[in-house]
C-alpha cells in the first residue's frame, strides 16, 4: 500500500467521524476551538491505536493472511464500505449532542474508529510501503497519517455542523463508503497487475469530481433550472456519451488482436447487441424515474420517489463504470492501442457529462420538497456505480484478458442503449436547435481529444 492508498483510506475511514462531529456542531449554540480540538483529538487518537491494536492482533495469523491477503483486505474493506452506504441511506438521523464530557466522547471514538480496526488487519494482508523502515515502522507511520487526517476533518466538520446544519452528514457517509470499497477492489487488481503503473487507477474517482459539482448546484441555484440549460446541458451530455461509445469502445473492439488474430467482427457485433439486450433489462427490471419527465420505468416497487429518480441515473452509469474499466485494462495489459492519457480523457469526459446528469438528480428531488442536504446527497450517490464497476471491471479483465474485447463492445451497447434513450430530452420546440448544437459540440470535442492524445 503507497501513500496514495493511505491517504485516500485516511479520508474513506473519517467520513463516520466527520458525520458525527456536523451532528456535535449542530447542537452548539456559540462554538470554540475547544469543542473543535475535543472532537478532532478524541476521533484522531483513537484512529491511532485502533488500526495498530488491529495489526499487531492479525499478525499473529500473519502465515493465514498472506495466503488470501488481496481478498481478506477487499472482504474487509468492502464490508465496511457498504456498512457506510447503509447506514446513510436509513430514515434515522442521528440526534444532535451538544454533550462534549469524557464518558460521551469515549463512546463515540470507540464507534466511529472500529472500523479502523478492522483496516489494521489489512496493514497485514496489504502491508504499508511508503518508508524504508521496518513493517511496524511504516504501520506506526500509517496509523499516524490517518490520526492527522481524522484530526483535520473532525475539526473542521464541527465548524460545518455549526455553520450549515445536516445537508453533507450522508453525502460524505456514502463517498467515505464508496472509497474504501474502491480501495478493497484496488487491492485484488494489485495482486494481479505486477506492473509499476496501478496508481492511474485512481484516476477512476475523477467522474465523481462531476457527480459532486453537479450535486452542489442546488446550493447555489435552489430547485430552479430554465428549461433552455436543461435541453443545452442534455444535449453535451448524451453528445460526450455518444463519441466515448464509438471512438473509446466500438472502434477499438473491432481492431483489437489476441495471439496476433483479428477478432472476428460478427462476433464483437452480436456482443454489442448484447449489451443493448442487457441494458433494456436493466432498464425494465429496475424501478426508476426519469427526471423533468417524471416516466416512471422498471417493476412495480414502494421505493421512494427520491430513490427512483437517483436509480435512473445509477443504472445509467454502470456501463460508463464497465467501459472505463476496460480502457484502463486494455492500458495495464499493454494492448498497444490504449495508452494511459486515453484512459485519462474517457474519465474526464465522463466527468463533464456526469455534473449535468447529477444535477438531474438532485433539481428534480429538490422542487419535490426533500431537503436540501438529501437532494445533494442522492446526486451523489447516482454516481458511485461508476468507480466501483470500473474496478471490479479492471480486476475480471487482468483475470481475463481474452474478453478485453468483448467487455468493450458489451459496454458500447449498453451506452449506445443509453445515449438514444435520452435523446428525447433534447427535443423541445423552442430550444431544440440549442440542444443539438450542444450534441455536436460534446461529441466533437470528446472526439478529438481521443485523436489527438
Amino acid at each position: 500500500m503507497g501513500i496514495i492508498e493511505l491517504l485516500l483510506l485516511g479520508v474513506g475511514l473519517a467520513m463516520d467521524s466527520f458525520a458525527v462531529s456536523i451532528c456535535k456542531g449542530m447542537a452548539v449554540q456559540k462554538l470554540s476551538v475547544k469543542q473543535c480540538l475535543t472532537c478532532g483529538i478524541w476521533f484522531a487518537v483513537f484512529h491511532f491505536a485502533m488500526p495498530l491494536i488491529g495489526y499487531l492482533v492479525g499478525s499473529g495469523f500473519e502465515t493465514f493472511i498472506h495466503s488470501y491477503a488481496p481478498w481478506i483486505a477487499f472482504g474487509l474493506l468492502a464490508y465496511i464500505g457498504i456498512s457506510m452506504i447503509r447506514e446513510a441511506l436509513e430514515d434515522d438521523e442521528e440526534e444532535a449532542d451538544a454533550n462534549f464530557s469524557f464518558k460521551n466522547m469515549l463512546m463515540l471514538a470507540i464507534a466511529t474508529s472500529i472500523d479502523a480496526l478492522a483496516v489494521g488487519v489489512t496493514f497485514v494482508a496489504v502491508p504499508v510501503k511508503v518508508l524504508s523502515g521496518s513493517p511496524m515502522v511504516n504501520t506506526i507511520f500509517a496509523c499516524v497519517v490517518i490520526a492527522l487526517i481524522i484530526f483535520v476533518i473532525a475539526f473542521s466538520g464541527v465548524i460545518i455542523g455549526n455553520q450549515f446544519g445536516k445537508r453533507y452528514k450522508s453525502g460524505s457517509e456514502v463517498l467515505g463508503g464508496t472509497i474504501l470499497i474502491f480501495i478493497g477492489i484496488n487491492t485484488l487488481i494489485d495482486s494481479i497487475n505486477n506492473t509499476s503503473e496501478n496508481a492511474t487507477i485512481y484516476s477512476l474517482l475523477i467522474p465523481l469530481v462531476g457527480t459532486l459539482i453537479g450535486s452542489g448546484y442546488v446550493y447555489v441555484r435552489g430547485n430552479k433550472l430554465t428549461e433552455k440549460l436543461r435541453v443545452i446541458l442534455a444535449g453535451g451530455s448524451i453528445g460526450i456519451m455518444m463519441s466515448i461509445t464509438v471512438w473509446g469502445l466500438i472502434e477499438p473492439s473491432f481492431h483489437f488482436h489476441i495471439d496476433q488474430e483479428k477478432q472476428k467482427p460478427l462476433i464483437i457485433f452480436l456482443i454489442f447487441l448484447l449489451g443493448v439486450i442487457l441494458q433494456y433489462g436493466i432498464d425494465h427490471l429496475v424501478p426508476h424515474t426519469h427526471a423533468f419527465s417524471e416516466l416512471t420505468e422498471g417493476m412495480k416497487s414502494e421505493m421512494d420517489h427520491s430513490f427512483r429518480v437517483m436509480m435512473s441515473e445509477v443504472i445509467h452509469h454502470i456501463p460508463e463504470g464497465f467501459a472505463l474499466g476496460a480502457v484502463y485494462a486494455g492500458y495495464y495489459l499493454e494492448s498497444g492501442w490504449i495508452s494511459s492519457s486515453a484512459a485519462i480523457i474517457m474519465a474526464i469526459g465522463i466527468a463533464i457529462q456526469n455534473f449535468p446528469e447529477a444535477l438531474f438528480v438532485a433539481l428534480p428531488i429538490r422542487e419535490k420538497g426533500e431537503q436540501i442536504g438529501k437532494a445533494f446527497m442522492m446526486g451523489c450517490i447516482s454516481g458511485i456505480s461508476i468507480p466501483i464497476v470500473g474496478a471490479i471491471t479492471i480486476a475480471i479483465t487482468m483475470l481475463l484478458p481474452q474478453f478485453l474485447p468483448y467487455i468493450l463492445a458489451l459496454a458500447g451497447g449498453s451506452m449506445i442503449f443509453n445515449a438514444v434513450e435520452e435523446i428525447p430530452t433534447m427535443a423541445v420546440d423552442e430550444d431544440n436547435d440549442k440542444s443539438t448544437i450542444a450534441f455536436i459540440i460534446g461529441f466533437a470535442l470528446v472526439m478529438l481529444m481521443f485523436f489527438i492524445k
